[in-house]
Parts: structure tokens; sequence; C-alpha cells
């Protein structure tokens, strides 16, 4: 039986989605040649998340970084022989960068470019939430401050987040789970364990709306649901494939199907297209009662990183990412914990520095 504890989680605000000026074609590779410039001149390498620009993505492919989700971007910052990391993300990926390689410095365009999961998570308040269940092994997903690591046994990502709990459950662990109430949830499901619950949720995949994307499913009924487990319980149950970025990217890649309706945020459509030109993508609808626009499903965090504010950033190089000592030492432990875990059971894909 899940238990779901209710503290007095932090109201999340988003920021409004920045608005960048408009390039030229022209302006726009004269930008990314001094951005390409820069980075060498640095000694640096770009790590970009699915959810970022696809102009970001592009680059980073293009100037030897990597485009990849939360657990691969962490391998491939602990195997690149780059001196400086410059993470394009939401801070707790630029956070994790660091934790694991702490004689590099670590940029990010924007340090101001959270998390709704991380916000609603605040390290005193979920040290006491964790302080009353002593007998619990504390799992945390990725989305969290360095603090709130230096909690937690161990920290997950969606991609291996099933097999770790699945290992600990056959343990005979008792676990507690932050901060994302639906993957939680999911995850219970699918592995029989019983955890006790953080309340959060993410501001994007929770918009997403089980009666809206059934409609949508009878006008395209040849279509795959993807769908990515942070989504609510409704929307799950529609899925054909639940997974990570990854995972979903894969599907469309691998599945037969022409067409996929995607639940997730809109940026992971550019290595879609990548990678299967031919197929349609729709994204699936956020849309309530009196909304402005069909599926909105863009973190407006991940919107702080553009070509703009990176290269600013490398020219200041004042958006640095810094970790208390005390608290890198204990958060890389779980961190260590669950790449160990990877590796040793065949999990993702090796990186390449």
């Amino acid at each position: 039986m899940t238990i779901l504890s209710a503290p007095p989680v932090p109201t999340i605000k988003p920021p409004p989605h920045p608005q960048w000026p408009s390039l030229s074609e022209g302006e726009k590779e004269a930008l990314k040649a001094r951005i390409q410039a820069h980075l060498q001149a640095l000694d640096a390498v770009l790590v970009a998340h699915y959810y970022t620009d696809g102009e970001l993505q592009a680059l980073a492919e293009e100037t030897g970084g990597i485009v990849a989700d939360s657990l691969e971007m962490a391998r491939f910052g602990t195997e690149s022989d780059a001196s400086l990391l410059v993470v394009c993300g939401v801070r707790f990926m630029g956070e994790t960068a660091k934790i694991l390689n702490p004689e590099k410095r670590v940029l990010m365009p924007n340090l101001d470019a959270t998390c709704s999961l991380d916000e609603s998570c605040p390290a005193g308040l979920f040290s006491q939430f964790c302080d009353q269940y002593p007998d619990h092994k504390v799992v945390v997903y990725a989305n969290t401050s360095a603090a709130v690591k230096a909690r937690a046994d161990w920290v997950v990502t969606s991609s291996i987040a099933l097999p770790i709990v699945e290992y600990l459950r056959d343990q005979g662990e008792k676990i507690l789970w932050a901060p994302d109430k639906h993957l939680g949830h999911y995850i219970e499901r699918m592995t029989g364990a019983e955890m006790l619950l953080w309340p959060g949720a993410c501001v994007v995949h929770e918009e997403f709306k089980g009666f809206a994307l059934e409609r949508l499913r009878r006008l395209h009924p040849d279509a795959a649901v993807l769908v990515h487990p942070e989504s609510p319980k409704e929307v799950i149950d529609q899925a054909d494939v639940v997974g990570s970025t990854t995972q979903l990217i894969k599907a469309v890649a691998e599945l037969p199907q022409r067409k996929f309706i995607v639940a997730t945020d809109e940026g992971i459509f550019w290595k879609m297209r990548q990678l299967a030109p031919d197929k349609t993508l729709i994204a699936a609808p956020t849309a309530g009662e009196g909304a402005t626009c069909e599926s909105c499903a863009n973190c407006p965090w991940m919107g702080m990183n553009a070509l703009q504010s990176l290269e600013q950033v490398l020219i200041r190089q004042d958006q640095e990412v810094q970790i208390p000592p005390e608290i890198r030492e204990k958060a890389v432990v779980p961190i260590q914990r669950m790449l160990d875990f990877a590796r040793a059971r065949g999990i993702g894909r090796p990186a390449k520095g």
C-alpha cells in the first residue's frame, strides 16, 4: 500500500518562456561559428539534454559534445577529456556534472534554469521527512538539488529507476521515494514495491490530459502513443510505450508504426526527427477548458538555454556551478552507486568523449 505524505510542498511558479531575438540563417551560422571557436579556445565540450532547443542539440553533436538523457549526460562528463563542461539543460544537470567532476569547471547558459521537481523538494523539508523513516532506503530522482542527493542512498534517472527499485525490493528494503509522485506511482505499479512518496510533480508532464489524449487517439487510430512516466496515470494507461527520453526516441526509430503521439517535452522531437525523418510526430494534448494552445509541452526553464545565452556565458564565464565540498562528498555516493549499477548490468550506452 502506498503511503502518500503531504508535507507543505512549495507552490511552483514557472518563469515566462524566454523570447530571444530572431536570427537570420546567416546570423545564426555566424553565431554558431563563434561559439565553436570559444569552445575550442576554452578546451570545452557541450553537453545538451533532449529537451533543449534543436539548434543547441545540433551544435553539441557538431562540436564533439553529446545530446542525451540525464544518465548519459552524467556519464559523458566523467569520460570527456575536456577541462570545461558546458551543460545546456537545467540546474540539477549542471550540479550532477560538477559533483562527478570536481576538478573540472562546469558552466551553464543560465544558473536560474531550475526544475519544478527540484523546486518542489527543498532539502531541509525533505531531510525532516526522511528522519521520520530511518528504516527506509532513500531513493531520489535525478531532478533534485545536490543537497537532496546528499541525503539519499540512491539517485536514479527515469531510464534506470525500475531495475534499481526492483533490486531494492528483492533485497527486502523499504523505500522512500522523491520527488515525482507520478513516476513513483508508476514504478510502484510496475515493481510491486511499497514506497513512501513525496508529492511533487513536473509542471510540464502533469498537464497532459487523459480525456484529450483519448480524443486525439480516436482521430489517429494508427498512431502509437509514447508517454514519459512523469505523466499522470490516466495518460500512462493509454500508452503503447512508457519510458525515459532515450527509450521513447528508440521506440520512434524502431517501431513499425509511421505515426506517433508523444507525451513529453516537445524538445525531444529534434532527435526523433533526426533518427526517423519519414515518421509523423504529434504532440500529446495538454489543453484543458479555455486553454490557448493544444499542447504547451515545453519546459520554460529548458527554454532559458539558447544560442545567444550560450555565447554570452562562454564570453563572460560567469554562470559557473559551485557545490560546497561537504555536500559534494555526500551527493557523489548515491550518484556513483547508480552509475556502477548501470555499468554492471549493461544499462544504457557508453558515452564517447
